[in-house]
């Protein structure tokens, strides 16, 4: 079973690997039936229709939902409310669609693979409602579903949807697999994660984290981290403005310059916004800057950059210190352009942005740099939280591939780094061969040596690993997202 409904939800997804990107490696086909997505204003869809719309385009087109859920609802020009119920209902629908095909097909004769794009959707986000969206009572679900195919132009099809559902809200009972007897198969269908990644997952962490990581994965509300600029503002005043205006804020941990915001609408509409007072920046990539223990007067360089967050913050500890230069660098002019809108808002004077290709050697980087900052390209299992379309487009033959992508960028930049300088690296992963194996290869053939993190890290972060200069951060183990960083000093 747990196969058949593996490549249920992977059947249509196709993987296509660039050095352009940093966790999006993973783009799927488009369907012959394109057309099924439809623009619309606002004021002409529903927040479950806005949710249909979403899903077609992420799991049926091969968007990205972090891109396009944004995107979309800000040219919808949604109202608060609407915006919630339906990013939730998109999101819950992506994060546990495994499950949701598994449920389906004990009641459809019609396999799911084989479903109409629409209907397949509109099935998945009316179980998921049915199931975890308690407060929507199951008959509006239902309505709801049906008024949607019709809508759609499945009007054939409405008492397929309608039959189906009312019988799953009628008998179904959830009993899933055994854990101790059964642990993979188990957490394939509690989780909706690959079985592949389960095994993977379970072949180097044991069974209490696998479950930490993957439930933390499908938290409901997780909220979103900021970094205060406190060279444009002060913490406190930007907590006494966005309470003010009735937006839930509150200390994130590890870091003093981190917030933790909820109960808000888009973040362009945060105070302090367009006056660069903020940056949305995750908790673990924030401790990754800190653990490089930049000091007065270095020049940083950070070879894959966009958007820009380790830069920015870089920037920002260098201006605190006095002194200081970044550069940050990578593969495209778009992403550059990224760059270069993030250092105009948050006003740093002392960064800038350049096009260069991490796999290609730049003679003039070499011996110039204090602290190279090589943030890589990798699967990006660490940030399934927020991306959760990512599990059910990474395969085993990518990770493979960033590995070796991975050393290729390692290779060229080894010598960028000046004798008695510092490279941090760090990746946005669990997978050991991308992280503590790459990192471990790298010291030994370039003559670098580990830095300790304990000098730059809080106490309650350090670990077994700290002292040998690495720490890889656990979803659920920690309070952030997956990450992966180690620290080490070139010694000849």
């Amino acid at each position: 079973m747990q196969k058949k409904q593996k490549n249920v939800v992977t059947e249509t997804m196709r993987v296509k690997n660039t050095a352009e990107n940093k966790v999006e490696y993973f783009t799927q086909k488009k369907s012959a039936n394109a057309n099924y997505v439809r623009e619309k204003s606002g004021s002409e869809i529903s927040a479950r229709e806005m949710a249909l719309e979403l899903l077609l385009l992420i799991l049926e087109q091969g968007e990205y939902s972090h891109r396009v859920i944004n995107k979309k609802l800000n040219e919808w020009n949604v109202e608060k409310r609407e915006r919630a119920f339906a990013t939730r209902l998109c999101e819950g629908t992506i994060e546990r669609c495994m499950e949701m095909d598994w449920i389906l097909s004990q009641y459809s004769k019609t396999p799911v693979s084989k479903m109409k794009p629409v209907i397949r959707a509109l099935l998945r986000m009316s179980v998921y409602q049915i199931k975890y969206m308690s407060q929507v009572p199951d008959s509006a679900v239902c309505n709801e579903a049906v008024k949607l195919a019709k809508k759609r132009g499945f009007q054939g099809l409405s008492g397929f949807v309608n039959g189906v559902l009312r019988t799953i809200i009628r008998e179904h009972v959830t009993e899933y697999p055994d854990m101790t007897k059964e642990p993979v198969r188990s957490m394939v269908l509690r989780y909706s994660m690959p079985e592949w990644l389960v095994k993977q997952m379970l072949a180097q962490y044991d069974l209490e984290t696998a479950q930490k990581v993957f439930s933390t994965f499908l938290e409901a509300e997780k909220g979103t981290i900021l970094r205060c600029n406190e060279s444009r503002i002060e913490k406190v005043v930007l907590l006494e403005k966005m309470r003010a205006e009735g937006i839930f804020v509150e200390d994130a941990p590890y870091i003093k310059e981190a917030l933790l915001v909820k109960e808000y609408n888009r973040v362009e509409e945060l105070p302090g916004f367009a006056e660069g007072a903020f940056y949305v920046q995750d908790v673990s990539s924030m401790l990754a800057v800190r653990a490089a223990g930049l000091k007065k007067g270095d020049k940083v360089l950070d070879v894959c950059a966009a958007p820009g967050g380790k830069s920015l913050y870089a920037a920002e500890l260098l201006t605190q210190y006095g002194a200081g230069t970044v550069e940050a660098r990578d593969v495209s002019e778009y992403k550059v352009g990224l760059l270069q809108e993030n250092i105009a808002r948050s006003g740093y004077t002392n960064m800038t942005a350049t096009c260069q290709d991490a796999t290609v050697k730049d003679e003039a980087s070499k011996d110039a740099y204090d602290v190279v900052i090589a943030d890589l390209p990798c699967s990006g299992l660490g940030i399934i939280g927020k991306k959760p379309e990512i599990k059910y487009r990474v395969t085993k033959q990518n990770e493979e591939e960033l590995c070796c992508l991975q050393r290729n960028i390692l290779n060229t930049i080894a010598d960028y780094v000046k004798v008695g300088g510092t490279l941090l690296y760090s990746t946005c992963t669990w997978n050991k061969q991308e992280n503590e194996e790459n990192f471990k290869w790298f010291c030994k053939k370039y003559g670098y040596e580990p830095m300790s993190l304990e000098d730059t890290l809080p106490e309650e972060l350090w670990s077994e690993t700290t002292k040998d200069g690495y720490l890889q951060l656990l979803p659920g183990v920690h309070k952030c997202d997956g990450f992966f960083l180690a620290k080490c000093r070139r010694i000849n």
